[in-house]
């Protein structure tokens, strides 16, 4: 049964440059049908994938803080009423940092809300106008303040190896951001995703990447400097103070069920990949039409199962535990991993196992996408 609950907003104040994600800009939005039909979602799922309080809910997708407080609290008793919460349950919201949202981290905290992620992103100014963000660095330190003195958890974000960043910018940005005192930090390399603008501006030459051993001498500073304050990284791009983990991201990482709701949402239930229609009004017709939004719905195969179980779980520092993955998939330990790549890359520091668990060292977190491919069986990975 599914203890956690993703909430996708899918309505942004305008389109990111650097995801593909089709963000949906609005200049009205009719919040009670929005209400009605989030609700209707959430009761089909609660009703296929209840019986466990929830551990975790996450706002996110788009913009969801400008979600009105009034229909975040109406979604979190809706919720409450299905499914009910674990006394210790996380409720995260995605916030950008603008003044014009912090004000609504009051109400929000009153709704319910007990952690929120800022997509910071950068604490220098030419670096946000780069990354085509509409806040500065001092209206975001602003609402970090704002918000570490409402909710009882915040994190935020950075993104480094921005191309032009030097070795001595990224240690300093970072020292500064370790300074803030927040138990837990998302800091993630620049990636150009395709059909983005980023993407184009690389092609035609009008953006150079940083180069690879630059990025992988960033990642390494990044670990040493955030393990030395306290937050050493639980996933590869993901750091905290032990018991300030993201609880509803371990979820994902874990590779157990999650429900997923609204627009463009992702879920995991009983075996099934189950997603929801991307575009906000075949969305509302679906769920006017039937209840549910569900675009698709597919069993996933013994096989592809457990390819999405080692490549999340294997980007935590914990690892995964390869007896229980085949008891759970049915498929022999024997046959998810290439043994002789596991014993190559053991040898090589880059791997280590203890017991059943099996896991990516330090050193080999950088060059993680290149492992992933050696240690996955073949056969899974559908070679």
């Amino acid at each position: 049964m599914a203890q956690a609950l993703y909430i996708h907003w899918p309505f942004c104040l305008k389109k990111c440059p650097y995801c593909d994600f089709n963000s949906h800009v609005r200049a009205e939005v009719d919040h009670a049908l929005w209400a009605r039909s989030l609700l209707s979602d959430m009761q089909y799922e609660a009703e296929l994938a209840g019986g466990d309080a929830l551990h975790s809910i996450f706002f996110g997708g788009g913009t969801p803080s400008l979600m009105p407080p009034s229909l975040v609290a109406e979604l979190l008793t809706g919720a409450e009423k299905l499914w009910g919460f674990d006394p210790a349950i996380e409720i995260t919201l995605e916030a950008n940092p603008t003044s014009f949202e912090a004000a609504k981290f009051r109400d929000l905290a009153a709704a319910g809300v007990n952690r929120v992620s800022l997509g910071i992103q950068s604490l220098d100014d030419d670096a946000l106008r780069f990354l085509g963000r509409e806040h500065s660095v001092d209206e975001a330190l602003a609402a970090l303040d704002e918000a570490q003195k409402l909710f009882e958890r915040t994190t935020f974000d950075l993104i480094y190896a921005r191309p032009g960043q030097t070795a001595d910018e990224w240690p300093a940005e970072l020292t500064r951001a370790l300074s803030f005192g927040t138990s837990h930090l998302s800091l993630y390399q620049l990636t150009i995703e395709p059909g983005t603008r980023f993407a184009t501006d690389a092609r035609i030459g009008a953006l150079e990447p940083m180069e690879g051993d630059d990025a992988a001498a960033l990642y390494t500073l990044t670990q040493d400097m955030t393990r030395a304050a306290g937050l050493p990284a639980y996933e590869i791009s993901n750091h905290s103070a032990s018991g300030q983990e993201s609880r509803h991201n371990l979820t994902y990482w874990r590779y157990r069920d999650y429900c997923g709701i609204g627009p463009g949402a992702h879920g995991r239930r009983g075996g099934n990949a189950v997603q929801r229609h991307k575009k906000p009004e075949n969305w509302l017709a679906a769920v006017a039409d039937r209840g549910e939004g569900i675009a698709d719905l597919r069993t996933l195969p013994p096989h592809e199962q457990a390819s999405e179980a080692l490549l999340m779980g294997l980007r935590l520092t914990e690892g995964v535990d390869i007896q229980a993955l085949a008891r759970r998939t049915g498929i022999a330990a024997s046959a998810l991993l290439d043994a002789t790549k596991v014993a190559l890359y053991t040898d090589l520091g880059l791997v280590w196992q203890r017991g059943d668990t099996l896991g990516v060292t330090a050193a080999g977190m950088p060059l993680l996408d290149g492992l992933l491919g050696e240690l996955v069986a073949d056969e899974l990975l559908g070679a």
